[in-house]
């Protein structure tokens, strides 16, 4: 199969949902990696890491 080609990220057009998940990455320095080379290149202990912090993020919001 053939690499798909990705349409450039703007972090300032995201859903809420995309872009808490941007910020979190921000926060634990893997950003840049994500731009360069996309969620896939990520180790699980990141994404895992990212997946945590959203999850408590929306649960502190609800509780507001």
């Amino acid at each position: 199969m053939g690499k798909k080609k990705e349409k450039p990220i703007d972090l300032r057009n995201l859903e809420p949902e995309e872009k808490l998940k941007y910020e979190v990455a921000e926060e634990l320095g893997l950003l840049d990696k994500v731009m360069e080379s996309g969620w896939r290149s990520l180790t699980s202990k990141e994404t895992g890491r990212i997946g945590g912090l959203v999850t408590k993020k929306r649960r502190k919001e609800k509780k507001k």
